[in-house]
C-alpha cells in the first residue's frame, strides 16, 4: 500500500496546476505537491494519479513516489487566500501526495533529446493509458539529474467517467500528433513488444489494490471497492495487447 503521512504545514499554491495543487509538509519531514479531493474532478483524478502512476513505475518508467496525505482541515485557518482555504477546508481526510523533485525542469524538447526508445515507451504508455494531457503544449514531463519524468496523470482513463460507455471508450484509437515527444521517433512497437506482456491481471491487481477505499466508495452501479478496481483493470488489460496497433499521428509528428 502507498506509505501514508499527515500534512504538518501547507507551503504555497503551485498555480501552473488547474486544480491548483498545493506544496506541503508532512511529518516525515518529506515536501510533496498535494492533490486534494475537494479539487476539479475530485477523487476521480486522483484514482487516475495512483492507478497510471503506479502502473508507470511498475513498467519502468520514472513517476515521482506517491503518498497518501491525511489532511486536517484546521491546517487551511490560517490561508490568507480564500481560494486555497476553501480547497482545504472542503479536503478533510485522505489526499494525495508526490514526492516534491526540487530542482527539476519543465521538460522543452527544443532544449533537451530523448532517445527513440523512451519516447516510445512513453508514448505507449500514454496510448494504454488514454492520456490526453502529454502535449507539447503541456508536457507534464520533467527534467531531473538529467532523466525524464512524468507527472500528472489525472487527465487519463476517460472511460472512469462514464462506466456504461468504458468499453467502448478503451477501444478508441490514441491520436499522439500532438505528443510532447512526437518529433523523437517514438519506437511505439518496440515498447509494445517490451511493455505489453507484462501488463497482466496480476500486475493491475497490484496497481489497484493502491487505491484507498476511501476515494472508491459510493459509486454507482458498484457494490464495493473491489468491484470497482476491477472495472480500473478490465480495459486496461484489454488495451494493453492491441493499442500499438491503435496510435495514430505520428507521421506527422511534430
Amino acid at each position: 500500500m502507498l506509505k501514508e503521512v499527515i500534512a504538518t504545514r501547507y507551503l504555497t499554491p503551485l498555480r501552473e496546476g488547474g486544480s491548483l495543487p498545493g506544496l506541503v509538509e508532512a511529518d516525515d519531514f518529506g515536501t510533496y505537491v498535494m492533490k486534494f479531493t475537494g479539487a476539479g474532478q475530485g477523487r476521480k483524478t486522483l484514482v487516475a494519479e495512483v492507478v497510471c502512476g503506479e502502473l508507470a513505475r511498475r513498467l519502468g518508467l520514472r513517476v515521482p513516489r506517491l503518498v497518501t496525505i491525511a489532511l486536517d482541515p484546521v491546517l487551511g485557518l490560517g490561508e490568507p487566500d480564500h481560494q486555497v482555504q476553501e480547497l482545504l477546508r472542503s479536503s478533510g481526510g485522505t489526499n494525495l501526495g508526490m514526492d516534491f523533485l526540487s530542482g527539476a525542469l519543465g521538460f522543452d524538447p527544443l532544449a533537451f533529446a530523448v532517445s527513440s526508445e523512451e519516447a516510445g515507451r512513453i508514448v505507449w504508455f500514454d496510448a494504454l493509458i488514454n492520456n490526453v494531457d502529454r502535449s507539447w503544449r503541456n508536457p507534464n514531463l520533467l527534467m531531473h539529474h538529467g532523466d525524464l519524468w512524468l507527472i500528472d496523470h489525472g487527465a487519463t482513463m476517460i472511460w472512469h467517467h462514464n462506466w456504461p460507455g468504458a468499453e467502448a471508450s478503451a477501444n478508441r484509437p490514441y491520436d499522439a500528433s500532438d505528443h510532447a515527444l512526437a518529433g523523437f521517433a517514438p519506437d511505439v512497437a518496440a515498447a509494445a513488444a517490451q511493455l505489453a506482456p507484462l501488463v497482466t491481471g496480476e500486475l493491475l491487481t497490484e496497481v489497484t489494490a493502491e487505491i484507498p477505499d476511501a476515494w472508491l466508495t459510493g459509486e454507482p452501479g458498484f457494490d464495493t471497492p473491489d468491484d470497482l478496481r476491477r472495472a480500473y483493470a478490465r480495459p486496461l488489460l484489454a488495451r494493453a495487447a492491441v493499442v500499438h496497433e491503435r496510435v495514430t499521428g505520428l507521421e506527422e509528428g511534430k
